[in-house]
């Protein structure tokens, strides 16, 4: 083509400029967000379709109350606000159940370890009560108080003069006529030694009396060492190790599982999770240990628990799959009902009816 065939540039007309191209990095960010995003929820929506399958199938038959429950009862009933007709009416409520262990709030401790006995000043009255009305079923001092593990404030396990100081708050609860201690100490992180350091100068004491040693465990890993995970995105590893589990489990007579707060959202999720965790803990605590699965006798709403989906249906339901799965003739196993002052009837006849029967 000769040059001169082509028409001058018109100057006073502007070209249209190209769209303008992404910013790089902002390319960048979107993919990385979601990345983050699927690597989140990819896990999660595998692991909640693997709790629902898990809540699938018929239970064992025979998978019921093997005379081991337990209930956790508030401190109205030793601080004098509770009289004979409430404990006749609970042993009413309690005769025909499973349930076999009471296990009393006398507490909770102080941080140094110490208890006053101002704190449990009805416990005879109390106990002598129970063993009046409900032969057989034994009354256990419930210990608690906040650990310092995730704050500078509580109760540091770390310090021999504290973990001595509960040893001797023990011996002294346990010469008041209490069959037993139960110790609910949160929050305690998997893999804590000075709390296993604990447990072995309990169980001396509370054995050398003839009493049970009892405690409250948090939930096991749902995942491999998502404790460990959980704790590093949120500062408070919630679950235990099954291995650190199986090492309290043998350290004491009765373990509970706290299995209740578990941020699951439907019944079907929660049975299946119940179901999980039952097999997780039957899988390593020992014949000569007590296992009890916690139900929720409360309702609340707030992040971490929806009374919709922790219901005592579905828990147990749970039980007895985890147990039908596990280890369906386990002698020592029972369920322990949290907590006495916040249940329903519809509570108690669940329970009644799917567990005791």
């Amino acid at each position: 083509m000769n040059t001169a065939d082509i028409p001058a540039k018109d100057e006073s007309t502007p070209e249209t400029a190209p769209p303008p191209r992404p910013r790089t990095w902002l390319v960048r960010t979107r993919r990385t967000a979601l990345a983050v995003v699927l690597a989140v929820l990819l896990p999660l929506l595998a692991a909640e379709t693997a709790l629902r399958v898990n809540d699938m199938g018929d239970p064992a038959d025979g998978t019921y109350t093997r005379n081991r429950d337990a209930i956790w009862l508030g401190h109205a009933w030793i601080d004098g606000r509770k009289s004979d007709a409430d404990v006749e009416a609970l042993a009413r409520r309690l005769r025909g159940t499973g349930i076999r262990d009471l296990y009393v709030h006398s507490g909770p401790l102080e941080d140094d370890g110490t208890l006053p006995a101002s704190d449990y000043p009805k416990a005879r009255w109390l106990i002598g009560a129970v063993h009046r009305l409900l032969p057989g079923v034994r009354v256990q001092a419930w210990l608690g108080d906040k650990l310092a593990s995730e704050s500078p404030d509580g109760l540091r396990l770390d310090r021999a003069a504290t973990r001595a100081a509960v040893v001797r708050s023990t011996r002294e609860i346990l010469a008041v006529g209490f069959e037993g201690a139960h110790f609910d100490l949160e929050p305690l992180h998997s893999g804590d030694r000075d709390y296993l350091s604990l447990l072995d100068d309990l169980r001396r004491e509370t054995h050398a009396r003839h009493a049970l040693l009892s405690v409250a465990a948090h939930q096991i890993d749902p995942l491999p060492a998502f404790h460990s995970f959980w704790g590093t995105t949120t500062g408070h590893p919630k679950w235990w190790s099954q291995a650190y589990f199986g090492q309290v489990a043998r350290r004491v007579d009765q373990i509970a599982v706290m299995s209740y707060d578990t941020m699951q959202p439907l019944e079907s999720l929660y049975g299946g999770y119940v179901a999980q965790q039952t097999s997780l803990a039957l899988e390593v605590t020992p014949p000569s240990t007590d296992l009890l699965m916690g139900l929720p006798f409360y309702h609340e709403n707030r992040f971490g628990h929806w009374a919709r989906a922790e219901t005592v249906p579905a828990a147990v339901r749970g039980v007895r799959l985890g147990l039908s799965r596990t280890d369906a003739d386990r002698p020592r196993f029972g369920v322990a009902l949290y907590v006495d002052f916040a249940a329903t009837e519809g509570d108690w006849t669940a329970y009644k009816d799917d567990w005791v029967r």
